[in-house]
Formats: C-alpha cells, structure tokens, sequence
C-alpha cells in the first residue's frame, strides 16, 4: 500500500511539473502594448539610415546580411540552411527592421574621439563601399566586406569578416590615424529588439506543455558561466557588469544572437529599455584605445548570428554554447545530446538514433529500473498472502501490521523498494526531456513515414496515442494494492491525463517515451518470469 502510494505521489509530482511549467508560460507578466509614439520612434531610426545611407547584401554559404552603410550595423540576417517554416524554401529570418517590429545588430566607435559619439553630433557616420553585393565565391574560405570613413585626418575601415560553414563573423575596425593627434576610441556592439512581438512573427517551440521557449537576453562574464536577463528584468533594473570575458545575446528559441568581446580587455556590459518600454537593448563597451598620431590600430569583436550549434558557439567563446536552454539539469542533458549526436553520426536518422539512446539510457539504468520492478513484481505476487492476512486478522491492525512485516521479511520484499529507484531515474528522464525539447538539431528533421519535423507535435496524434496506449499496458502489468477509491481512479486515469499532455509535445520527445515504455514492459515480463521462476508465487494458505 504505501509503496504504491508514493509511486502514485510520484507520478503526481511529474504531472505538475508539466502543469506548473504552462502555467508559468501562459501567466508570466506581458509586455505592454505599443502606442503610436512609440512605434514613431523606431521609425525615425529606421528613416535616419535609409535616407542617409545605403544597404549592401553580403553572403556567406550560410548567412545572408543586409548592413546599412549609415553605422555600419546589421539590420537583416538570415539564415540560408535554416527554413522559415517547414518545406516553405524560404530562409529563416533572424534579424529584421521592418516600421512595426526592430531586431538588429549595431556596432560602432564611441569615447573622446569616436565618429559613433553623440557628443560629435547627432549623426553616425556613413561608410563608403565598393559594390552593393559581396558574395563568398566557390573555393574561397574566406569574405572580407570593407566599409570607410574618413574625418579629420582619421581614416577608419570596419570590416565584416565571414568564413565559410560558420554563423560567428568578425567585426573589426581598422584605424589609420594620420592627423596631428592622438585618438580615443572604445568599441561598443548592442543587439536592439522590439519586446512585443508582432502576429506574424510567431515564436517556435512552447507549444507543448512543459516546453520552455525562453525569449530574452543573457550574458556570461568573469563571474558567472551564464545567466539569463529577461525582457522584464531589464524593464525594471538595467544591467551593469565590469568583466574582462563573457559575452552578451538575445535569446529565442533554436536560434541566437551574441557580441563576444575581446577577451584580453575590460568591458562593460549594459542593458537599457526605451522610455515606454517597448524596445530592450543588451551590449557590451570596451576599453578606451588611444592611437597616436601617425600610427594605425585594429579592435574589433565576434558577432555570433545562427542556430545554437553547441559546437560552434563552444568554439566562438567560453560557455557561448550554456545559451541552450537544457534548464536546471544541462550538465546531464549536454552529455546525452553529445552522446545522441555520435549516435546519428553513424545511424543518419535523428529519429532512429533516438530509438537507439532510448536502449542505451535504459540498459545503463537497468540495475536500477530492475531493483524498481522486482519489488513491484514482488508485492503484486504477494497479493493474495496479503489478502488472506487481511481476512484473518480483520479489524486487529496490530496483528494485521505484524503478520504483514512478517512475510516481508520471509520473502526479502521492502515495499519501498519501488521508489528509490524512480527517484533516481527522475533526473535523467527529465534532462532527456529538456534535450530532445530545445536542440535545434531536430528542428526539421524527419524520422519516417508522416513524421517530417522531430520538432514538432504529431499532426494526426499516433504517436501520443501510442504513448497512453503503453503507458495503459505497464499500469495493467503493475501491482494494484489500491483500494482507496480515489486514488484508483487517479491511477485509472494517469495513462489518458499523460497523452492529452502529450498531444502537443514534439514528436522526438513523444517517440522517446513509447520506446522507454516499451522497453519496461518487456522488462516486467522478464522480471515476472524470474520471479515466478525462482518459486515466488502465490502460495496456498496453510
């Protein structure tokens, strides 16, 4: 009884944490909706660089940037081997400036002298360039876009520096000072985006129950590995940081933008919100360079824009690949993707490779789950002894209680044997779950027959239904000492409460559980089998 009491607790515990999770979705505070001033002032930042400056296209194999030569800054992005939506052949669109919706990437030159500062006038400067398209040719590893700037005898070129397969691009300044004095510039880069977001740019993922789709920024620095900063939080303290390493980004899901600093120099990473806020800024400032006169220097950051490939981001900068939201478990999710991703590299199908790490979690954790259901196996075969105890002894507990801790120690039974072992298995079933949930390796990625998107939910519901229907085939083989009415149709009703959940959970996730579920079941019939094999049976009252 009590061991089939706390499983049941157990299983209760699992279903609010779902519920717990999309309540917090559908109730976290909302942005406030933009009044028409508002929006006016994106507008004019918008109008300022197109009837000052120009856009050029500069293409990569996988990038494919719209910079505005007044500031230099990127105002489009997108991303060449990502769709927008599924089979639509249309790129994903990271950054964007369109008059209701802003999400950008600027950069420039501020401090004393810095052509980016206010106090050198209210406008930024406008590069000069010689084409209006660059274009990474077959065979070339490597695309340098310069844009200049002269003034005062000073002679600045940014370049935009993109390499071939790779979504971080260097953002460099190259200074020529020839004037009769020296000059003090400090770099800054900031990623600005409109905090509501508009109907027609939907937001991937959260649709499941228990899918977090964090929207926001974050930043690493020398004194924390990573940390989210959230729209809200930014609203209502702007963030300060002094740090020689790290980096800032904004989040979203599957996707990310970030600056990364020098990491040999000091920085100031900062935050703002507009007046009404309905714009949120994160960046990053560096450390004054001064140049003499006659002399020339380069500075310059890594501007990361793409899907978060935990390879790549762990090669742009230290702890850049955190930025996947694995939760509070990713130091168990993060050695499992690894691990799914060594597996697809020899099956070359994300869902079969799912299949297979489904059996390898499972045989590791096999001593356990055995432990779990032999004891289970055990109390369901004792269940007639116990129900003859029970008619014994009648209304007599004392007696009842004693005979019952009897023939647990008779037949080496501990009816909480079927809990630890749950317990333990929690973690990793639940950093499984936040794996296959937020890797965008899955996004788009087909498995086999109607599954075209591992990422998304099941369009006709087999696989969930499939799912409740194992779950139901495991509640029927598990012992059912039960007889509180309640808690019977608690545990009647478990299977169909965990498929109406999973109805919206991506179909990699869903497939994960039907194989897990599967392999239990052909476990209890195994460990039945043994039981039932080494003489523990029902026996006959004596």
């Amino acid at each position: 009884m009590g061991s089939q009491r706390n499983i049941l607790v157990i299983a209760l515990l699992f279903v609010s944490f779902f519920i717990w999770k999309a309540w917090e979705e559908d109730h976290a505070p909302k942005p406030p909706i933009e009044n028409q001033l508002t929006q006016q002032i994106s507008d004019d930042e918008l109008t300022a660089g197109a009837t000052q400056g120009k856009t050029i296209i500069v293409k990569s194999d996988v990038l494919s940037l719209t910079i505005n030569t007044y500031g230099g800054d990127v105002q489009a992005a997108q991303l060449l081997k990502y769709e927008q939506t599924l089979h639509s052949g249309t790129p994903f669109q990271l950054l964007t400036s369109r008059p209701d919706f802003v999400y950008v990437a600027e950069s420039g030159l501020t401090g004393k002298d810095g052509p980016d500062n206010a106090t050198q006038g209210s406008k930024r400067p406008v590069y000069q360039t010689e084409n209006s398209e660059y274009v990474l040719a077959d065979g070339q590893d490597e695309l340098r876009v310069p844009l200049t700037y002269q003034v005062n005898g000073v002679s600045y070129t940014k370049y935009y520096i993109l390499h071939r397969g790779s979504y971080a691009v260097d953002v460099q300044y190259a200074i020529n000072n020839q004037s009769s004095a020296s000059v003090d510039v400090a770099m800054y880069g900031q990623l600005k985006q409109t905090i509501k977001l508009p109907d027609d740019i939907p937001t991937e993922g959260g649709s499941g129950l228990g899918q977090s789709a964090f929207r926001g920024t974050a930043y690493s620095s020398s004194s924390t590995n990573y940390s989210k900063y959230s729209f809200d939080d930014i609203k209502d303290k702007a963030l300060s940081v002094d740090t020689q390493t790290g980096w800032i980004a904004m989040l979203q899901h599957y996707f990310a933008s970030a600056w990364v600093p020098a990491q040999d120099k000091n920085n100031l990473f900062y935050s703002r919100a507009t007046a009404n806020n309905s714009q949120a800024t994160i960046g990053f400032k560096s450390e004054s360079a001064v140049i003499p006169a006659g002399s020339s220097q380069i500075i310059g950051a890594k501007l990361w824009l793409g899907p978060e490939i935990q390879s790549q981001l762990k090669e742009t900068a230290n702890h850049l690949d955190l930025i996947v939201d694995y939760g509070w478990l990713w130091f168990l999710s993060q050695p499992l993707f690894y691990l799914l991703k060594f597996i697809q590299s020899f099956v070359g199908n994300w869902g079969f490779s799912i299949i297979v790490i489904t059996f390898i979690v499972r045989g590791i954790l096999f001593p356990l789950t055995r432990a779990q259901y032999r004891s289970m196996a055990k109390m369901k075969l004792l269940q007639p002894r116990l129900q003859a105890l029970k008619e014994r002894y009648g209304d007599d507990r004392q007696k009842m209680s004693m005979e019952t801790m009897a023939l647990y120690k008779q037949e080496k039974v501990n009816p909480l044997g079927g809990c630890l072992p749950l317990i333990i298995q929690m973690p990793i079933f639940l950093s499984l779950f936040y794996m296959l949930g937020n890797t965008v390796e899955l996004r788009h990625a087909p498995f086999a027959l109607w599954i075209y998107d591992l990422s998304a939910q099941d369009p006709y519901y087999i696989l969930p239904l499939l799912m409740g229907g194992t779950m139901f085939l495991i509640q029927k083989m598990s012992p059912t000492p039960v007889t509180d009415p309640l808690q019977q149709k608690l545990m009647t009703y478990m299977p169909l409460i965990f498929t109406v959940f999973f109805l919206w959970f991506p179909s990699g996730l869903v497939l994960y559980y039907i194989v897990s579920n599967l392999f239990t079941i052909a476990q209890q019939r195994i460990i039945y089998w043994e039981l039932e094999k080494k003489g523990l049976h029902e026996k006959k009252k004596k």
